[in-house]
């Protein structure tokens, strides 16, 4: 359920359940801890019930949540699994008329940086595409490699967005140095990581991002890591460049992201698709 349904679905609620619900919500946001989804799903369950005016039956769903809710802070307190997870879907989206692409795909992904700021972006010659910015803080790990590292970020983003990373696709990067680092991690160095790059724990995951992201790489031989010269009017290498410069400037200025994403995105890809040439 995303906020804004959980939102909705709240000010539907009559005040006694709408102040029970209001204290689970956190257990509502996903995360890697099982009794915790388990809590969440009995919450969800009563908004649908409520939903449909099974108010009596809601009341009986959230006795069940406050039970396990009780029971799990008793016995383990609020673990490291039980944090939410970033939200996986974030900044990405689709421009639907380019779905029946013809196959293998290809993308582009490209990363940019300003002062404090930076913004990463993709987009696949089916429609898909994601964008989002980021900045620096004090625990950053990204070390002295910024440019290098947000590249490859990049390409994390893009294949994130796959349960199954598309057999044959081709992925376009302007970066020389960050292709031969996912070469080197298709040939099974997953251990080479850019300089000053940091291994320690990361609060959201088991492993760094970087470091994930050469485990997947290693087991996709069939997908082509390709040099592409930047800002040299390649339609899906200038629209990954937008993107990210588009996260960029959303950090630090407002602006109707979503829709000009979409729009930049479809133009590209009519581009690309007149021209279909890699």
């Amino acid at each position: 359920m995303r906020p804004d349904e959980f939102l909705r679905a709240l000010t539907q609620l009559p005040p006694p359940l709408h102040d029970r619900v209001l204290i689970l919500r956190p257990y509502t946001r996903a995360t890697r801890c099982d009794d915790c989804q388990g809590i969440g799903d009995a919450v969800h369950l009563a908004l649908t019930a409520a939903h449909y005016d099974e108010l009596t039956s809601a009341a009986e769903l959230l006795d069940t949540a406050e039970r396990l809710a009780a029971a799990h802070t008793e016995h383990s307190g609020r673990k490291a699994d039980c944090l939410p997870l970033p939200d996986q879907d974030r900044g990405r989206g689709r421009v639907l008329r380019w779905a029946k692409a013809p196959l293998p795909l290809v993308a582009a992904t490209d990363a940019s940086w300003k002062g404090r700021a930076g913004g990463i972006g993709y987009v696949v010659s089916d429609g898909h595409y994601g964008l989002l910015g980021r900045g620096t803080g004090r625990l950053d790990p990204t070390g002295r490699s910024r440019v290098l590292v947000d590249e490859l970020r990049a390409v994390d983003y893009l294949l994130t967005g796959y349960d199954e990373v598309p057999a044959g696709m081709t992925v376009l990067l302007d970066s020389l140095t960050a292709v031969r680092y996912l070469h080197r991690w298709q040939a099974g160095e997953t251990d080479a990581m850019p300089a000053g790059y940091s291994l320690r724990q990361r609060r959201w995951s088991d492993k760094p991002t970087l470091v994930r992201l050469a485990d997947q790489v290693a087991q996709c031989p069939d997908v082509t890591f390709a040099h592409v010269k930047g800002h040299n009017g390649h339609a899906l290498n200038e629209a990954a460049d937008g993107l990210s410069h588009m996260a960029r400037r959303r950090r630090e200025e407002s602006f109707d992201l979503r829709p000009r994403a979409h729009a930049l995105v479809d133009a590209f890809l009519r581009d690309w698709h007149a021209n279909a040439t890699v």
